[in-house]
C-alpha cells in the first residue's frame, strides 16, 4: 500500500510541476513543443520496450483496424490536450489549466453515465451539479466560457473513455499513440526546419536539451502512475489525483502571479465543494463495501 501511494503521488507531483518545465521553453511555439514531445516520447518509450522485450502486443494491434481506429482517436485527443495545456502555461493561463483538471473527475462521471450506462449515485450527481454551477459562474463573471479548462477536462475525459474501451497497457498505449502521431510530427518539424522556423534550425543547445527532456518527462510519470494504480484502491487514487491541479493552482497564484479576483474565487470554491462531496462520498462507499465484504 505505502509503495503504491508513493508511486502515484510522485506521478501526480510531476504532473503538477509541469508548468515549470513548459515555462523553460516558452520561446518555442506550443505546436512545435508538442511535435518534439511526441517524437522524443516515442524514442524513450521504444527504448524501454526494447529493454523489457515487450513486443508481443504489437502484432495483434496492427492487425485490428478497430483497435487502431480507437487509438487514432485517443492519440488525437491526447495531442489536443497537450497542445491546449502547453499554450495555457505559455500564455499565463495556469489557473485555467488547473481548473480543467479539478473538474475532470466530475466530467468522467458524466461521460460514464452517457456512454457506459453507469449510474452515478445521488451525491455524485450533486457534485456534478456544483461543478456545473461553478463553471457557469466563471462564464458569467468573465463574459465567456472558460474554454481552456473545459477543453482540457473534456479532451482528457474522452481520452480516458477511449482508453477504457480500447484496453492496452500504459506503456504500450503511449507507444502506439505516439507511433500514430510521429509521422505527422516528423514531417512538420522537417518542413519547419527547412524553412528555418524551428528550434532545430536555430541550433540553441539549451533549448534542444529541454525539448529532448520531454521524452522521459512524459513517460516516467505515466509509468509511476501505472505502478501505483496497480497497488492501491481507486478511492485512494481518486484523492491523490488532486495533488496535480492543486500544485498548478499554487504555481499560478504565487509563482506566476496570475490574478485571482474574489468573484472568480467563488467559482473555484463551488468546484472545490463539488470535489469535497465527490471524494467524501467515494470514501464512504468504499468503507461501507469493505465492512460488508472484508475479503474485497
Amino acid at each position: 500500500m505505502n509503495q503504491g501511494v508513493i508511486y502515484a503521488a510522485l506521478a501526480y507531483l510531476a504532473w503538477g510541476l509541469f508548468p515549470l518545465y513548459f515555462r523553460q521553453i516558452a520561446q518555442v511555439p506550443a505546436l512545435e513543443v508538442i511535435m518534439h514531445r511526441t517524437l522524443w516520447s516515442l524514442v524513450f518509450v521504444l527504448g524501454i520496450l526494447l529493454v523489457l522485450r515487450r513486443w508481443a502486443w504489437l502484432g495483434p494491434v496492427l492487425k485490428s483496424r478497430q483497435l487502431l481506429g480507437r487509438f487514432a482517436v485517443s492519440a488525437l485527443l491526447l495531442s489536443c490536450n497537450w497542445l491546449v495545456y502547453v499554450w495555457a502555461v505559455q500564455n499565463n493561463h495556469v489557473l485555467d489549466a488547473s481548473l480543467g483538471y479539478f473538474i475532470n473527475p466530475l466530467v468522467n462521471v458524466a461521460l460514464g453515465f452517457i456512454f457506459l450506462r453507469e449510474r452515478p449515485r445521488p451525491l455524485q450527481w450533486l457534485a456534478v451539479g456544483l461543478a456545473a454551477a461553478g463553471v457557469l459562474w466563471l462564464a458569467v463573471q468573465t463574459g465567456h466560457m472558460p474554454w481552456v479548462a473545459l477543453t482540457l477536462a473534456l479532451s482528457f475525459g474522452f481520452y480516458g473513455l477511449m482508453r477504457k474501451v480500447a484496453s492496452l497497457g500504459a506503456l504500450e498505449g503511449l507507444a502506439l499513440e505516439t507511433m500514430l502521431l510521429a509521422p505527422i510530427a516528423a514531417v512538420a518539424l522537417g518542413w519547419m526546419s527547412w524553412q528555418g522556423q524551428s528550434a532545430l534550425a536555430e541550433g540553441n543547445t539549451s533549448t534542444l536539451g529541454w525539448l529532448l527532456f520531454a521524452g522521459p518527462l512524459t513517460a516516467v510519470p505515466l509509468l509511476l502512475f501505472a505502478a501505483g494504480a496497480r497497488r492501491i484502491p481507486m478511492s485512494t487514487l481518486g484523492l491523490l489525483q488532486y495533488i496535480s491541479p492543486s500544485l498548478q493552482f499554487l504555481l499560478g497564484v504565487f509563482l506566476f502571479n496570475e490574478g485571482l479576483q474574489p468573484a472568480r474565487l467563488i467559482g473555484f470554491a463551488l468546484i472545490w465543494a463539488a470535489l469535497l462531496v465527490y471524494s467524501a462520498e467515494g470514501l464512504w462507499v468504499s468503507k461501507a463495501r469493505g465492512r460488508a465484504d472484508p475479503a474485497a
